[in-house]
């Protein structure tokens, strides 16, 4: 199975998407390391563009057909990049569930985006006004909607999990 996670930054992506990846014994391709290796390699500057993404379903195809699950994390900001991960899926013949991972409370939302670390080497996280501003197409397609505002990382993985259930059930 395909699991695209998207969302905006600081929701709670990469840590719902760990915990699920260990939880399921699946493969997480995440985009902000992929993009970061590129520009590390001196092969492109911020912003990249496609290259990250096309890297990433590229990646995730070829786990995929080796029948490994995949976690694939990203913003997924657009519809062009919905429908390429759903693509993804299809070629590989597997079920593809799509989930957005929102944080509704405001300040609860400002505040991870200004106090959190960053894990990838040389990766300037968004300020907060970058995160209010970045461009984010409203889904226009039934998905899975996870809200972390208030909830542990746990919590939240068990609200993934139960529509996930519901999902393939």
């Amino acid at each position: 199975m395909l699991i695209v996670i998207g969302g905006l930054p600081a929701t709670g992506k990469t840590t719902l998407s760990r915990l699920l990846a260990t939880h399921l014994g699946a493969v997480h391709v995440r985009i902000d390391t992929i993009e970061q290796a590129i520009v590390r390699a001196g092969l492109a500057r911020q912003p990249l563009g496609p290259a990250g993404y096309m890297v990433g379903y590229a990646l995730a195809g070829e786990h995929l057909r080796q029948r490994l699950g995949v976690i694939a994390e990203s913003v997924n900001p657009l519809g062009v990049t919905r429908d390429a991960w759903r693509e993804v899926g299809v070629k590989a013949g597997v079920p593809v569930a799509e989930v957005e991972v929102v944080c509704s409370d405001r300040e609860e939302h400002r505040h991870r985006v200004t106090s959190r670390s960053i894990d990838i080497p040389d990766l300037r996280p968004p300020t907060w006004q970058e995160v209010v501003d970045r461009e984010y197409e409203p889904w226009d397609r039934e998905r899975i909607v996870v809200d972390t505002s208030g909830q542990t990382p746990d919590e939240s993985l068990g609200v993934l999990l139960r529509s996930l259930d519901r999902f393939v059930g």
